[in-house]
């Protein structure tokens, strides 16, 4: 009896030294974090792109001639447009700023009948049109709400309906907003409107070939268009 009890006290005691020796149980694995779009990383508006746009464009043009004070009036003008964009991006926070130029082909084109000065079909065409802007906007992750400016340049051709055009390149000025969402790590989409104002274009004897006097063709168009954009990785 006395050596069982001594036995059992002895294993006491050896106990928390044999426990001591053992390896200490390693920290349990963290659970799995929750999945959280806000944990995506931000999208980035910085650097240059290029890309294709397409849309309509719908204005005004307006014929008159100062030597006998006679003029059509303003008459509609429209058509499509579709071509190339390129651009650069710099992100500072939310604010977005950038440039952009573009250039496209169209159909614009508009005639009036017996409201013309001289009694005869009055026709303003433009077959191309191109602008160099500046952008600024706010970008929320991946979505930008623009504004835009710039210079804008056109083809503008008048003359009488089946007869001879007079085709200048005229210059003038651009404005208008915006709306941009990336859909992909490096495409971006677009929906937005411009104004074009062009300087007036002057046309002699093809608009006029019975006297030969000057006429003045005034040219505005209001473009509603749509792009897709590539951006380049910065």
């Amino acid at each position: 009896m006395k050596r069982s009890a001594f036995a059992v006290a002895l294993a006491l005691a050896a106990s928390p030294a044999f426990a001591a020796d053992l390896p200490l149980p390693g920290p349990v694995p963290a659970a799995p974090a929750a999945y959280s779009p806000l944990l995506e990383p931000v999208f980035s508006w910085t650097g240059f792109y290029a890309g294709i746009n397409g849309g309509y464009a719908f204005g005004t043009t307006n014929w008159y001639d100062s030597s006998f004070g006679l003029g059509t009036g303003d008459f509609t003008a429209k058509g499509f447009l579709v071509g190339g964009t390129v651009g650069a991006n710099y992100q500072s926070g939310a604010i977005v700023y950038g440039v952009e130029a573009d250039a496209d082909w169209s159909n614009l084109d508009g005639t009036v009948g017996a409201a013309c000065t001289f009694v005869a079909t009055c026709e303003t065409k433009g077959d191309w049109l191109a602008t160099v802007r500046g952008r600024m906007g706010y970008a929320w992750d991946r979505l930008l709400v623009y504004i835009t400016a710039g210079a804008a340049f056109g083809n503008v051709q008048a003359g009488l309906q089946g007869g001879t055009f007079v085709s200048s390149t005229q210059i003038g000025w651009t404005g208008g907003v915006g709306v941009e969402g990336a859909f992909a790590p490096n495409w971006t989409a677009r929906v937005e409107y411009l104004f074009v104002d062009f300087a007036n274009a002057s046309c002699t004897t093809a608009c006029d070939p019975l006297f030969g006097t000057t006429t003045t063709v005034s040219l505005n168009e209001s473009i509603v268009r749509a792009g897709v954009d590539y951006k380049f990785a910065w």
